[in-house]
């Protein structure tokens, strides 16, 4: 004598409503958000160290078939990348290195007054790591509102010289080789790229002369 198999499918939405209608849910845990979002406001800009921006940019490695990280600090006044990070992984550790080794070159540890970093909403910009160590150093971080690039345009200004100048000139066969191609890159940009919102000096020589010159100033509206 055989017995008769018979399969139900029932959609999870319908389970779902079903067991919220008869109350056999559990009450959901409450997520409490350690770090509350500060959402970027308008500033104006009238020195170096007051806001600096933080992004990434991938790149592709032909001869690999792998893409690399290049994660970038940039000073909204005076163009330079403070500080990178250069790798085949790209976290919140790494961020939060970059914006210690930051505050070192431009001799700021020891200064009440320290910049805003301004990012957008990536993960390793929302990572406990990062803004613990933001906290930490009292440094005053906030994030763009999603889809809003404009409001980190320095850093994607940057990127579009990067993307032009140095990316879509060379074919990487090797990560070896784009860090060489890509750090000496960064090098000339910071030392040799004319920019014309500065005054046509390098944004080091830019740098230079603003801290130890005295140059005119002039204000970024941000």
């Amino acid at each position: 004598m055989f017995k008769a198999t018979v399969s139900l499918f029932i959609n999870k939405k319908k389970v779902y409503r079903l067991c919220k209608e008869l109350q056999l849910l559990k009450k959901q845990r409450e997520i409490k958000n350690k770090h509350p979002r500060r959402l970027t406001r308008n500033r104006i800009i009238t020195s170096v160290d007051q806001l600096w921006e933080i992004d990434i940019k991938y790149g592709y490695i032909a001869g690999e078939n792998r893409f690399f990280y290049l994660m970038c600090l940039i000073d909204v006044y005076d163009r330079v990348i403070v500080d990178y990070h250069i790798g085949l992984t790209c976290e919140g550790k790494h961020a939060t290195y970059i914006v210690e080794r930051a505050l070192w070159k431009r001799k700021l540890v020891n200064r009440s007054m320290r910049p805003v970093i301004r990012s957008d909403n990536g993960p390793q910009f929302i990572s406990n790591a990062f803004e613990n160590t933001c906290e930490a150093l009292n440094v005053e971080h906030e994030r763009i509102p999603p889809k809003t690039p404009n409001l980190n345009a320095h850093i994607e200004s940057f990127h579009s010289i990067l993307e032009r100048d140095c990316y879509a000139r060379n074919e990487f066969a090797s990560y070896t080789g784009a860090y060489k191609i890509v750090t000496e890159f960064l090098d000339f940009y910071v030392n040799r790229y004319l920019h014309g919102s500065l005054n046509d000096m390098p944004p080091a020589c830019f740098h230079d002369r603003v801290v130890n010159m005295g140059i005119r100033p002039f204000t970024v509206n941000v």
